[in-house]
């Protein structure tokens, strides 16, 4: 159970992995990015599910509201850390790749 919070995330996390790993389209496209795109795009999905699992567990113990809120904030930090992470890399990509000169 809590692991729903993943599973309900697991397309729109897809989507917006696709988005990263297509866009900027003018950045060169080298093995090295390739790479670096892919330990991205891994490192996010980590820790989405380690943040997930950690607020559904502090929920557990310490939110009295019912037991829809341990869903909820595993949801909200799960993706939080993915697009914290993504954001991150996003920015790291722009300047570690120089876009490509026509």
């Amino acid at each position: 159970m809590a692991d729903l919070a993943m599973l309900l995330f697991l397309p729109w996390f897809l989507i917006l992995g696709a988005v990263y790993w297509w866009l900027p389209r003018d950045l060169p496209v080298t093995p090295a990015r390739r790479r670096f795109d892919l330990l991205a795009l891994a490192l996010a999905f980590v820790a989405a599910f380690i943040a997930g699992r950690w607020g559904y567990s502090f929920a557990d113990r310490s939110i009295e509201a019912g037991p829809i809120w341990r869903q909820v904030l595993a949801c909200l930090l799960a993706y939080k850390a993915f697009l914290l992470t993504v954001i991150v890399a996003w920015f790291w990509r722009r300047a570690r790749f120089v876009p490509a000169t026509d």
